[in-house]
């Protein structure tokens, strides 16, 4: 339920940004649902490259 409520808030944030920038609700939605889509898939690629990353672990 945390996660579905944070990428509810994540698509209601970037709609509104979206429609800020460009004056349309339809660009805006489109924004953010692009970005509800892409983002979980950029988040996997960003763990995945700092978990090849050693940098402040303890050997």
């Amino acid at each position: 339920m945390k996660s579905l409520l944070w990428t509810l808030i994540g698509l209601v944030t970037m709609g509104l940004v979206g429609f800020a920038f460009t004056g349309s609700l339809a660009s805006g939605g489109g924004m953010a649902a692009i970005n509800a889509l892409i983002g979980p898939a950029m988040y996997a690629l960003y763990e995945r490259l700092w978990a090849a990353i050693p940098w402040g672990r303890d050997a």
